[in-house]
């Protein structure tokens, strides 16, 4: 989607960090958003920033699959059709995954990646139907593809929304749908403060995570990139159609030494089977076709 202005997006987690960056961003590019959020006191701050803009404020849980489909109406009640679709919502969890109860597995799975598909049921269904193209933009992490122990649920959530987004990826292409994928590292963002907002009914069983842990990455954080600069490189990519959305340049050799370890373990001196390779082959050849069949978006 090149020319985005009086486009109208709707982004989850809108109100801070990321989502809050990418609001900017596409307002600049003269759009109009509904950034919704769980927060009130966050929509009220955001607000702040959005004297004269053309923005609308959603307060939503994205796992309620009847509010979401609320928010997707007043949305179209307040702007119109939608066009691009951000699943940005996303709280995390710092403690052991061989320690977490079901608790806290069903509250970070529910919001991280329920939350996507949850956005995804909404308004794919509308952006086919008024035709007139769109860009889905499903925030994963650098935990999609670099796990760490202590935050494992959190990077179960995103490896599956990495995996979803591929896959829709093929799905919407030929709709004249893009799909991308935002795998940020460290933002300037409060999302350790995730557990103040964690429901009471996963809580009865929760693990909680250290606070001199969460203090520190208070401390952190400040570091990380401006959700801003992130907005803009977002904005590029729906622009450009691009898949991944890599803002972090400090990840580069640590992932050109995951996918060498990969490559390195795949076996080459096996034989293999001329029927498996002959269905190997011809769904290389299907893809290669269906990609020469998309249209340009």
């Amino acid at each position: 989607m090149r020319d985005l202005a009086g486009k109208v997006a709707f982004i989850t987690g809108g109100a801070s960090g990321v989502g809050f960056g990418m609001a900017q961003a596409f307002c600049s590019a003269g759009m109009r958003v509904a950034i919704a959020d769980i927060r009130q006191d966050h929509l009220d701050e955001a607000m702040k920033s959005f004297a004269g803009a053309a923005v609308h404020p959603i307060r939503v849980d994205v796992t309620d699959r009847d509010a979401m489909a609320r928010a997707a109406d007043e949305t179209e009640r307040v702007f119109g059709k939608v066009h691009v679709v951000c699943n940005n919502a996303g709280i995390n969890l710092f403690n052991d995954i061989g320690a977490a109860s079901y608790d806290d597995w069903d509250w970070i799975l529910g919001v991280n990646l329920g939350g996507v598909v949850n956005g995804i049921q909404t308004f794919v269904p509308r952006i086919k139907a008024h035709g007139e193209g769109g860009h889905i933009v499903n925030t994963a992490s650098m935990a999609a593809f670099i796990a760490s122990g202590i935050a494992g649920i959190y990077c179960t959530s995103k490896f599956a929304v990495r995996g979803m987004s591929e896959a829709l990826r093929w799905s919407l292409r030929p709709h004249g749908i893009g799909v991308s994928v935002l795998c940020p590292g460290l933002v300037k963002s409060t999302i350790y403060e995730s557990e103040t907002i964690r429901p009471p009914e996963l809580s009865a069983d929760a693990v909680p995570s250290d606070p001199k842990f969460l203090e520190s990455l208070a401390r952190i954080h400040e570091f990380g990139m401006t959700p801003e600069e992130i907005g803009g490189k977002v904005l590029r990519a729906i622009q450009r159609n691009d898949f991944y959305i890599f803002s972090h340049p400090e990840f580069k050799q640590e992932l050109r030494a995951l996918f060498e370890e990969v490559l390195a373990a795949i076996p080459e001196d096996e034989p293999v089977p001329p029927q498996r390779l002959a269905f190997e082959e011809g769904r290389r050849e299907r893809n290669a076709k269906a990609r020469a069949a998309w249209p340009t978006l």
